[in-house]
């Protein structure tokens, strides 16, 4: 499990092209901070599984196609998220209890049609999205450990790569 510092750094989403113009020295310092504990806590929040393939919710590396920590790389412009492994076709668990906020699109590609699924969530007093993921459903709450979603096929989109559940804080609820 992963500690996710990127939470408390993106509380406020108002900055969010503020934060995407940091110096390449804010970002190696952010990613240092991501990855200090074993476990995944966020304002004494505790993860669970999110996937039925990783219990221990380990994040995706580094692959041809990148890497999958908060701040890496993509182009012009810093990853938003964490990437927790996950393999194809995967049970989906809810993290912690949790209300379901609706469906979401990832992408306008529609080369990327088979993975162009998520859900925003909120629980514990935080908002976050799940990308790559079809829904079970997208409304209602959900305890801890229940099952929300399927991965989709990551590898039919991106041959290769480590498939993930990409998962991105949105605001904290105060």
């Amino acid at each position: 499990m992963v500690f996710v510092s990127w939470c408390f750094q993106n509380s406020d989403y108002k900055n969010r092209e503020k934060q995407q113009k940091l110096k390449s020295e804010d970002l190696k310092m952010r990613h240092v901070v991501v990855l200090l504990a074993v476990l995944w806590v966020c304002d004494g929040v505790k993860f669970g599984q999110l996937c039925s393939s990783n219990p221990s919710n380990s994040r995706r590396t580094s692959d041809r196609w990148g890497q999958g920590q908060y701040g890496a790389g993509r182009g012009t412009r810093p990853h938003q998220g964490l990437d927790i492994k996950c393999s194809d076709g995967d049970a989906v668990y809810a993290p912690f209890d949790v209300t379901l906020n609706g469906r979401l699109t990832v992408y306008t590609d529609p080369n990327k049609a088979a993975i162009n699924e998520g859900i925003n969530l909120s629980g514990e007093g935080l908002c976050f999205k799940l990308f790559y993921v079809r829904p079970d459903r997208t409304s209602g709450t959900v305890k801890k450990g229940q099952r929300i979603c399927t991965m989709l096929p990551m590898q039919s989109v991106y041959p290769g790569i480590t498939s993930h559940v990409h998962v991105q804080m949105l605001t904290i609820k105060r």
